[in-house]
């Protein structure tokens, strides 16, 4: 499968919270990292998504925000990722900075060069990826 997204985590479904319409999925990544998505009911029968199943979850850079490790605030954003800055590419604008998470897993944001520097994300730091359970998308291997 060949997608724009610059994130793409292999894993299986760890548990589904089905609600009215939607369903919490949690992912269960390499290592022990997790990913929650929110997706459709329908979406979860048609992609047959069931406990211990193989998914896989796409997530756009631009779709990751960054913050410090230390910042005190409490988020509605389920997937809160720790993790320490591996890479920072920067452009003239933005910069791809790219976190290893505990379990091996690597998640990379695009944001602004300001970003950065206020942020203070050089290789080494720790940081925190947010990421809307909404903006996590869900497939399965054909």
């Amino acid at each position: 499968m060949k997608v724009s997204a610059r994130n793409r985590f292999n894993g299986r479904v760890a548990s589904i919270v089905p609600g009215a319409v939607n369903a919490l999925v949690e992912v269960a990544l390499a290592g022990g990292d997790r990913l929650v998505a929110v997706v459709t009911l329908d979406s979860i029968a048609s992609l047959g998504l069931a406990e211990g199943g193989e998914v896989v979850a796409l997530v756009k850079a631009p779709w990751v925000m960054l913050m410090a490790a230390d910042e005190p605030l409490k988020l509605s954003a389920r997937n809160q990722l720790r993790g320490v800055v591996r890479a920072v590419q920067s452009g003239p604008v933005n910069a791809e900075v790219s976190l290893q998470l505990p379990g091996g897993s690597l998640i990379t944001a695009l944001v602004t060069r300001e970003a950065v520097a206020e942020l203070g994300l050089t290789p080494g730091a720790e940081a925190v990826a947010v990421v809307k359970s909404s903006q996590v998308i869900l497939g399965v291997p054909a």
